[in-house]
């Protein structure tokens, strides 16, 4: 078993190396962590805008910092990784949503339905606050339409050390090292 910080240092050498487009053989090395992770949502209906420069709904070009993964409205929402939740947001923009720290990233979910009191995120069954850790997988939260979203479904950032990822490149990364898991060829 490997210690959490000779993890945490793969786990940053593997996403360094996928984000270079260094070739499959050294990532290969650090995706044995990858596989862990967890898709967030229960039942995903579809991607509805991609990570990077789009068309914002007032018909203006922005930068969008995460991925939209459409859902049925209350479909749950699971945590991508393990970690301490770091902030409960209730804006605007992002409309209800939490921020959960893992080491050097944070991975944000945002639209999400249910309220917030007190600094505190309900939904359910379910009742989040800052400092609380949460398990890999651990039900968070479920799919909403708040802020300013125009259906429902969840934003769903990375950032590493301060700076957005594309989530698709986690995903990709976590289908690979599945697939090496299983004695395919990573491809």
């Amino acid at each position: 078993m490997r210690s959490g910080s000779s993890r945490r240092r793969l786990t940053a050498l593997g996403l360094a190396l996928l984000l270079s487009g260094a070739t499959a053989a050294p990532v290969q090395a650090a995706n044995e962590l990858w596989r862990l992770g967890v898709f967030p949502v229960v039942n995903f209906a579809g991607y509805t805008s991609h990570f990077g420069f789009r068309v914002g709904p007032g018909g203006g070009r922005e930068q969008h910092s995460g991925l939209d993964i459409a859902a049925p409205l209350g479909s749950p929402i699971r945590s991508w990784w393990r970690g301490v939740v770091s902030d409960v947001i209730n804006d605007g923009r992002c409309g209800i949503g939490l921020v959960i720290r893992s080491g050097d990233y944070e991975h944000i979910y945002c639209h999400l339905g249910g309220r917030v009191s007190g600094g505190r995120y309900l939904s359910g069954r379910v009742l989040l606050a800052p400092g609380q850790r949460v398990a890999r997988g651990q039900l968070i939260g479920h799919i909403g339409m708040t802020g300013r979203s125009t259906g429902p479904h969840l934003h769903w950032g990375i950032r590493y050390r301060g700076a957005w990822l594309d989530p698709v490149r986690i995903l990709q990364a976590m289908v690979r090292s599945r697939r090496v898991a299983v004695g395919g060829s990573g491809r």
